[in-house]
């Protein structure tokens, strides 16, 4: 067999371009090609080489992003396939595995994330269940539950807020931390909230590095979410309110903060910003304790969040001037002291 002697009988017109330059053993198997002739053509100085154990680049030079990526996935999905060499459940050809951490930053195109040929490992994310071992460039990351993957160029990669976990798992560097961390709500990737979550579901809420990151991550989240407040009342003409302010009682204690407050129609919008680093079912109660409190006094509170305000301003600009006009059906609410914040 010559060079360019096609991989026979199978055709491979159905294959993408760098499908067709990175295949499996089994694959080549079934275009024709033995596992003998494989081997021989992948030897030191031969027209191929074996990039990763069954895992074959159909040229010499070096391996491209692009094709180190196909072939952690399909090293992956080969080392789930039966001895018969069936292919991987789930109807994919990589199954279920999909790339995490640096890789898959790079990938939702974070400036601050290396680029993909700089990268010494590809962090591929299985179940805990696979038994696999690290080898060459890729490196597993298991998880009891996966996400669902988004694929970006027609490559499964973990959701933004998982892929900043399992990155933030393995670095040390807090000043590359706080970068990641903060791109993710500036440039939109995902909400402070998710990637708390997924960072406090990780375990790495302890660290100090990432404490003062993540405590950066609320800040930018938050003054993004001032703004889209600010530009869901005016872009929708509601009346100005007055804006993050403190309610007390006369002489009594603070009833706490809000983010806009109409005084005359006794109604308060709050942006809920916070996540929960340890218990949830803890932070939901302080939540609903301040807004019971208020609504006794007769202030109705509409809470709004970062996700709501970007997705779907016009809806909850509706809610609030509801609340505003319902107002005038309501008892006259408690008075209160309102304070700048």
């Amino acid at each position: 067999m010559s060079h360019n002697t096609p991989l026979s009988p199978r055709p491979l017109h159905h294959l993408s371009d760098v499908q067709r330059r990175v295949l499996t053993t089994r694959q080549l198997r079934e275009h024709g090609v033995t596992a003998s002739v494989a081997a021989e053509r992948s030897r030191a100085g031969g027209p191929w080489q074996q990039i990763l154990p069954g895992v074959h680049l159909l040229h010499p030079g070096p391996a491209t992003s692009e094709e180190r990526l196909l072939a952690a996935l399909l090293y992956t999905a080969s080392r789930g396939q039966g001895a018969d060499g069936s292919a991987p459940a789930g109807g994919e050809p990589h199954g279920e595995a999909m790339i995490t951490g640096l890789a898959a930053l790079a990938m939702h195109h974070f400036s601050s994330a290396p680029p993909l040929a700089s990268l010494d490992r590809i962090d591929v994310l299985v179940p805990r269940t696979r038994r696999l071992r690290a080898t060459g460039f890729v490196r597993f990351v298991r998880a009891g539950t996966l996400p669902g993957p988004q694929y970006v160029a027609g490559v499964p990669t973990a959701p933004v807020a998982r892929a900043l976990a399992d990155a933030v798992a393995r670095l040390t560097d807090a000043v590359l931390v706080r970068r990641l961390l903060t791109e993710s709500v500036r440039h939109g990737h995902c909400e402070a909230t998710a990637v708390v979550a997924e960072l406090n579901s990780a375990r790495l809420l302890s660290r100090p590095h990432v404490v003062d990151a993540v405590d950066a991550l609320l800040a930018e989240g938050r003054a993004i979410a001032e703004g889209r407040l600010y530009d869901m009342v005016r872009g929708n003409h509601l009346p100005e309110p007055l804006w993050n302010v403190e309610l007390r009682l006369p002489g009594g204690p603070t009833l706490g903060g809000v983010d806009a407050y109409w005084r005359e129609q006794a109604v308060a919008v709050e942006i809920d910003t916070r996540a929960p680093r340890q218990n949830q079912e803890v932070w939901r109660g302080g939540f609903g304790h301040k807004r019971e409190h208020l609504e006794r006094l007769g202030i109705t509170v509409v809470r709004v969040t970062p996700k709501k305000l970007r997705e779907t301003p016009e809806e909850q600009a509706a809610v609030v001037r509801t609340a505003l006009i319902a107002a005038a059906d309501r008892d006259p609410a408690s008075y209160v002291v309102v304070l700048p914040r």
